[in-house]
């Protein structure tokens, strides 16, 4: 955060600083040389290659239309500040080489480094920062446009210092969501045509530049050599490749095969299956495959049933809460995953962010005291613990709970099909999948269903339908996973807020509208310390279980990591896990 002095009229005034924090003190200081999981010394040249399920149909990733290349936010587009990837939420000079707010951050002003360039070589200014800000906040992203809407003045106070006040919004996250903005060329991008997707390479300032692609298949990023940022402490050891190429694979068992062959350097295993016995194949026997497992201080990524409220059939939290009822965990668990996943009720799992199984203090009691209604007794002392099945597939008392659930909801079992009383309409959904993991745990679940009368149809189709099918909430239930940091905030309003419901494109797939939700949200962002702020995350976490709105599937316990011997890492892992831009390649096995 920046220093604080007294002015001789006893008002506090902030000096510039390296680095801001959400909570406390940056934990490298002024003059820090490098990040401690990058390595300084590493070799450049090589190429790494990423094999990705999927395809894309545009590189401007900061758009809804489309399926973009994610990979061009931070390789080719850079942003004001950097993560430090071993904080909660710390950010450090990039674009811009210092950062000033005050004691209440009812403003924050960035000064841009003489240096930074972009890399048709013209320099970045404030006029490029402000041009950024209005053509996201008008036309971006859902979540770019609800952030950035917060913004109430921004103005240039020279050609390289930009200022964004916040008439007063009481939310202390808004300067490092402005810090990590990315910075688009006032002179290289047509405003008027922005929202349209385009394969035309963009123009940024970051390490690389998109030089050759091939339509939905592939992409080459190239290290640029005149990187105007290549020397900076937050850049040290990073960016090694010369050459970065994202090959894309529509079928998840093709994409496998690519990598056995030693078409992609490196792949993020997310199959228990495949990670149990799947790597029994000559290059993993020899040790030419090396497969890491890495821990991470974050929360656990979980992978859920997602229940879309928007449809009637799933508007009542006693339909919801029968269906969890209802999904065996333990026999899935056994039969598919080998014992090798955990299960929480909460979005926030394995970290001390979690509610699950944690009695609520005094001061979560107070904050949801006017929601007080909704929140189970059980959840709110943390008494509440997911269903724990026989793990036969056919358990009865799980059954016979679910069944009273849905006959308070208005359902009735006639015979084998479970019926609306009124209507008589049978219990009917569909389950969308992409995957054939995500098609069997469907199918599993789809199984337990019939006992109680419920026909749940799985459709299997491919991955672009799937992701725009999503992005317009186009399903009765789909399998989903949010991935969450140790400093949640205004992206929480993009996953359940009230607000992001009714917005094509956002994460609040469930539809989720609920007061409660959006004031524990307005609560964590109005946080200074870090206890409050982990209250208001247990507040907003109970709501959340309290909802219903998803059914927990199961979490990773590790980050699963496999890759070809020529590709190398630091020692030292960073808090956030696995990161291949502090990766190299072994300069004997680089590439031709």
């Amino acid at each position: 955060m920046a220093l604080v002095w007294i002015t001789a009229s006893g008002q506090a005034a902030a000096e510039p600083a390296h680095a801001i924090a959400m909570h406390g003190a940056p934990a490298l200081p002024v003059g820090f040389t490098q990040m401690p999981y990058a390595n300084p010394d590493a070799p450049k040249g090589g190429r790494l290659v990423q094999g990705i399920l999927g395809t894309f149909d545009s590189l401007n990733p900061f758009i809804v239309r489309g399926l973009a290349v994610q990979q061009v936010r931070g390789f080719v587009v850079e942003s004001l500040m950097a993560r430090g990837n071993d904080e909660a939420f710390t950010l450090y000079g990039l674009l811009a080489r210092s950062v000033e707010t005050d004691d209440v951050r009812s403003y924050v002003t960035f000064r841009i480094d003489p240096r930074a360039s972009f890399s048709d070589g013209k320099p970045v200014l404030a006029e490029d920062v402000l041009f950024s800000w209005q053509l996201l906040r008008d036309k971006g992203r859902p979540n770019h446009r609800q952030y950035y809407s917060k913004v109430a003045k921004a103005e240039a106070i020279d050609e390289r210092t930009v200022r964004f006040d916040f008439g007063g919004q009481g939310d202390r996250e808004l300067p490092l969501i402005l810090g990590l903005m990315p910075v688009l060329p006032k002179h290289a991008v047509n405003a008027e045509t922005f929202e349209e997707t385009s394969m035309a390479p963009p123009l940024g300032s970051g390490p690389y530049r998109v030089t050759a692609l091939k339509p939905g298949a592939a992409v080459t990023l190239t290290r640029n050599p005149d990187y105007w940022g290549r020397d900076l402490p937050v850049n040290r050891g990073l960016w090694n490749f010369d050459e970065i190429k994202l090959d894309y694979y529509r079928e998840a068992n093709g994409h496998f095969e690519a990598f056995k062959r030693g078409l992609y350097d490196f792949r993020v295993e997310s199959e228990p299956l495949r990670w149990h016995d799947g790597y029994d194949f000559p290059a993993a026997r020899s040790g030419e495959v090396i497969r890491d497992a890495i821990k991470t201080g974050l929360p656990k990524p979980s992978e859920f049933l997602v229940f879309n409220t928007r449809r009637p059939a799933f508007a009542d939290v006693r339909v919801r809460q029968a269906l969890t009822l209802l999904f065996d965990f333990e026999w899935i668990n056994r039969t598919y995953f080998f014992g090798l996943y955990a299960r929480s009720a909460g979005f926030f799992p394995g970290s001390e962010l979690s509610a699950y199984a944690r009695p609520a203090d005094d001061r979560e009691r107070a904050l949801l005291q006017p929601y007080r209604a909704r929140i189970p007794a059980d959840i709110l002392d943390g008494s509440y613990r997911l269903p724990v099945s026989d793990g036969s597939g056919r358990d009865r008392p799980a059954l016979r709970a679910a069944l009273k659930l849905l006959a308070q909801a208005g359902y009735d079992l006639d015979d084998t099909v479970l019926r609306q009383r009124d209507t008589k309409t049978p219990f009917a959904f569909e389950i969308l999948v992409t995957t054939r993991d995500q098609e069997r745990i469907a199918l599993a679940f789809a199984r337990d269903l019939k006992r109680a009368g419920i026909v749940a149809t799985v459709r299997a189709i491919d991955a672009v339908q799937f992701d725009q099918r999503k992005l317009n909430y186009d399903f009765d239930m789909i399998q989903n996973r949010w991935d969450q940091s140790l400093s949640p905030g205004n992206e929480q309003s993009f996953y359940w807020g009230s607000e992001a419901a009714d917005l094509p494109g956002t994460r609040n797939y469930m539809g989720a509208r609920d007061p409660a939700i959006d004031a524990m949200i307005a609560t964590l962002l109005e946080a200074r310390d870090h206890g409050p702020f982990v209250d208001a995350v247990h507040a907003l976490d109970r709501v959340l279980i309290s909802g219903f709105y998803a059914i927990p599937l199961y979490n990773v316990q590790e980050q699963w990591i496999a890759r070809w011997n020529r590709i190398e890492r630091p020692a030292t892992t960073a808090l956030t896990g696995y990161l291949p831009e502090t990766w190299w390649s072994k300069p004997q096995l680089n590439r031709k």
